[in-house]
């Protein structure tokens, strides 16, 4: 491989962590920490595109978020050919190119272990790390014609602090899909690396969304009396990290799984 030219560039605060201008997808923005993502992104002037499968909900995030910057949906079921297709081919009539792509859209499943279901694991399976594999796959060709010696194209994953560290909850399929992208997330990294593009993952605690309601709603005391910090997580703390690894101040982090989760993974 030929070594690249990296260009001198400015290291101002509003040049280092600016996404001014990239197109973006995230998946499962309709809602959630994909919601919180999108928001950050579009209010500091990226275009950027979400995906959802209820269409409703995917195009009225988009419009909400199109009141302060540019959001377009693209409704889609990720787990099927046909639907990564669809996203693919709408995509592709807009733009030549793909400087960021977010694979979010996530599930999980909780039922006892002598109880769980078939159905549920590969629910849980086909959506959290086969749906991210072949969306990678897919948008490849995307990614490598934004991709800059001095600004890579990004693939940011969403894990989760479950695929860390061992939950006590009964949610057998979820963690280990979430360690899977962790792990799929260096894999990526080490092999796309030379094609111009990151690879990193995020790895959320707790934060408001559908899919945590309900252990929130019985068990956020417990979570903020474990976190070092005290607290749940909030939006600016989730769209800041994507920001930053989506921005020029970090280009050059390539394979990392960032805990986004205030300290619980070490508590």
């Amino acid at each position: 491989m030929a070594h690249a030219v990296v260009e001198e560039s400015s290291m101002r605060i509003e040049d280092l962590f600016s996404v001014q201008g990239k197109v973006v997808l995230v998946t499962g923005g309709s809602r959630g920490i994909g919601l919180m993502i999108a928001r950050g992104f579009v209010q500091n002037g990226a275009k950027v595109y979400i995906s959802a499968r209820k269409k409703e909900a995917c195009d009225a995030t988009a419009a909400e978020l199109s009141k302060m910057g540019e959001c377009i949906s693209i409704p889609a079921d990720l787990t099927t050919n046909e639907g990564r297709a669809t996203l693919l081919d709408a995509i592709t009539q807009h733009e030549g190119l793909l400087n960021v792509l977010l694979n979010n859209a996530g599930a999980a499943w909780g039922a006892p272990f002598e109880e769980f279901p078939e159905a549920g694991y590969d629910k849980v399976m086909d959506i959290n790390v086969k749906s991210v594999f072949m969306m990678t796959r897919d948008f490849l060709p995307l990614l490598e014609k934004a991709s800059r010696p001095s600004d890579p194209a990004r693939i940011i994953n969403i894990g989760s602090m479950d695929g860390i560290k061992v939950p006590w909850i009964d949610n057998f399929a979820y963690p280990p899909s979430k360690a899977a992208v962790h792990h799929m997330t260096r894999m990526f990294a080490a092999h796309l690396g030379e094609r111009g593009i990151t690879v990193n993952a995020i790895a959320p605690g707790p934060f408001k969304s559908k899919m945590t309601e309900w252990m929130l709603d019985n068990y956020q005391e417990k979570f903020e009396k474990d976190c070092p910090l005290g607290r749940i997580g909030s939006p600016p703390d989730m769209a800041g990290v994507a920001l930053y690894l989506a921005s020029r101040a970090g280009a050059y982090v390539n394979g990392v799984v960032i805990p986004v989760d205030g300290g619980l993974c070490i508590s």
